[in-house]
């Protein structure tokens, strides 16, 4: 810090100059091929980046490529590498939010590249200072939520710092060494994640694998869901959505045996509560299944205060021979899901009956190896919910120090004509 004040001071003494975008930038947005038609998408080779990979940061790949014929169909521009992108609309908290580009690629038409001029504005210090005028940004865009939206007119009249190149070089080569020790935490959290998963779901299928034939050291029936589980299938009509009230739990709530109360968030009134309940209310315990738009994803409900949507069926066991948690695990494990996929139809979208889910057998050995089971596959939960709060921890921290520091780094005194 003190190295930089001291730049600062010997080459802009006077304070630092201000300049539009437009001065110091080309701007342009992209466009998409029409979608459908394959020709433009099919075994395409051009990175194509839509709006939402914006918040990825840094761009190293894209979801979608499209071909030579997509490309030239649309008005969609190549962006070199080491381009700022702004996202002029987009969903959620992505209007406002900018990225770098580390390959070559083109955008769709909610993208604004500001190609700058690398002799007066380093790109990667254009990126640092933009990430931190969120806001700003947001302010000075129309509308509200996902209706309003920047303009390549209001990106071009932005105001940005322009001090000299050394000064812009020193505060990027500091501000990465953040963003690099972020990124490599990041990474960590991944792979260790990825290794525990594996591990996991190696000993959950190990665990629930079970002889039909015999010969193991305890007995094992082979039961009907519907045999052995009091069940509801929610279904019927869409409930009224309100801004606040009682949490609805959706299939896209529905996750590997836990419920994600941040994915998706829905609610229902408390006076609509007992209509749209009233096949029946959740207890915790209940054990929870999607039938499609996601097909098989299981939870566990945690919350009784909660209501239930469409496309979820609850099992709750009939009585005390069957562990709630040891259902949960075997929905989760290999065989029920292979069997469960089988009898699911549907070209893309897969989706089962209830009818034919009920009818899915499962093992039942003796209520004592049930909870043997239970307890080492929760473990395992244990093991993965202690690094999913410690490791992120530590990103989170990272990313305050660096967000400090960039605020620091890139407030200047205005320099006066």
């Amino acid at each position: 810090m003190s190295e930089i004040k001291k730049l600062i001071e010997r080459l802009c003494p006077d304070g630092v100059e201000y300049k539009k975008l437009g001065e110091v930038a080309k701007c342009y947005s992209g466009a998409t091929p029409k979608t459908g038609v394959a020709a433009y998408w099919e075994n395409g080779t051009i990175p194509w980046m839509n709006s939402g990979e914006v918040n990825s940061g840094r761009v190293f790949q894209t979801e979608k490529k499209i071909t030579q014929a997509g490309f030239e169909s649309c008005s969609t521009k190549m962006v070199p590498p080491h381009t700022v992108v702004i996202a002029l609309a987009g969903q959620g908290k992505t209007r406002g939010t900018v990225a770098i580009t580390e390959i070559e690629l083109c955008t769709n038409q909610s993208l604004c590249a500001v190609e700058v001029n690398e002799s007066i504005v380093n790109s990667y210090f254009l990126w640092h200072y933009l990430r931190g005028q969120y806001q700003t940004l947001r302010k000075i865009s129309s509308g509200d939520g996902t209706r309003g939206g920047l303009n390549q007119i209001m990106i071009r009249n932005f105001e940005i710092p322009v001090p000299p190149i050394e000064v812009q070089s020193k505060i990027v080569e500091i501000l990465d060494n953040f963003t690099e020790l972020e990124a490599e935490l990041e990474a960590q959290l991944e792979a260790e994640l990825e290794a525990r998963k594996k591990q996991y779901e190696y000993y959950r299928n190990q665990l629930l694998t079970f002889d039909k034939v015999g010969g193991a050291r305890f007995d094992v029936k082979w039961m009907k869901l519907g045999e052995v589980c009091n069940y509801v299938d929610y279904r019927g009509k869409t409930p009224k959505k309100v801004d606040f009230g009682i949490f609805l739990v959706t299939a896209k709530n529905i996750r590997k045996g836990y419920i994600d109360y941040e994915k998706s968030k829905e609610y229902i009134s408390e006076e609509d509560y007992d209509i749209v309940m009233r096949r029946g209310k959740p207890m915790i315990g209940d054990v929870l299944i999607t039938t499609e738009a996601p097909c098989g994803n299981v939870a566990q409900i945690d919350d009784d205060t909660i209501a239930l949507a469409q496309r979820v069926i609850k099992y709750r066991p009939k009585d005390s021979s069957l562990n709630s948690c040891f259902l949960k695990y075997v929905l989760l494990g290999n065989e029920f899901q292979k069997k469960l996929l089988k009898e699911a139809t549907g070209a893309t979208a897969k989706g089962i009956k209830g009818s034919k889910l009920h009818n899915l057998s499962i093992p039942i050995p003796p209520l004592e190896e049930q909870q043997r089971i239970v307890s080492i596959l929760d473990r395992f939960d244990a093991l993965t919910t202690d690094l999913q709060s410690g490791l992120p921890a530590e990103i989170e921290a990272r990313h305050k120090q660096y967000e400090y520091y960039r605020e620091q780094l890139l407030t200047f005194k205005r320099k006066t004509a």
